[in-house]
């Protein structure tokens, strides 16, 4: 049995319509509606819903609980992988510290998100998530923004805007 905790942070990913007033914002988590969407054998999963920020509003404070969530995780002898949804604007600067911050670690630390909320046609949130939970059982230990069919590891990963995507990495 694989253990893999997913710590929440927000993001597009997890963004919900308001019908009173139309607006599209990070409310709350809906990890627990993507997850019923999986089905996931031999899979137990952890949620640790840390924050609901868009990216562009994460502060260095942030970043910090992020990291803190992490070796969290990392120091429970029952995980085999951690999953961190974000916002795509600034995954690369989150994906960067914990690469830098975090050292030698003993399994993987995926981050993910979606160019459009899971709640929207055309989203590629339930593929992302899908994606990173498979390469949090898979991948060798390290740091890595998994989406779009790709795992590239940090530091180095930037968003490409033109192309909707991520690339670089180490």
């Amino acid at each position: 049995m694989r253990h893999v905790t997913i710590i929440t942070t927000g993001g597009t990913i997890e963004k919900t319509y308001d019908e009173r007033t139309g607006a599209l914002e990070n409310t709350r988590s809906i990890i627990h509606r993507m997850l019923g969407r999986l089905r996931l054998e031999k899979t137990e999963v952890g949620v640790v819903e840390l924050m609901s920020k868009d990216s562009l509003h994460m502060t260095d404070e942030d970043r910090a609980r992020v990291l803190e969530a992490v070796r969290g995780a990392l120091a429970d002898e029952g995980t085999s992988g951690v999953v961190i949804l974000h916002g795509t604007d600034t995954l690369e600067m989150t994906g960067d510290l914990l690469a830098r911050s975090l050292g030698s670690i003993r399994m993987p630390v995926v981050l993910t998100g979606a160019l459009r909320p899971y709640e929207m046609k055309r989203s590629d949130a339930l593929q992302n998530l899908t994606e990173a939970m498979f390469a949090a059982s898979a991948l060798p230990p390290g740091v890595y923004c998994v989406a779009h069919g790709q795992a590239l590891r940090f530091p180095g990963v930037r968003k490409n805007r033109d192309r909707g995507t991520f690339e670089g990495g180490s």
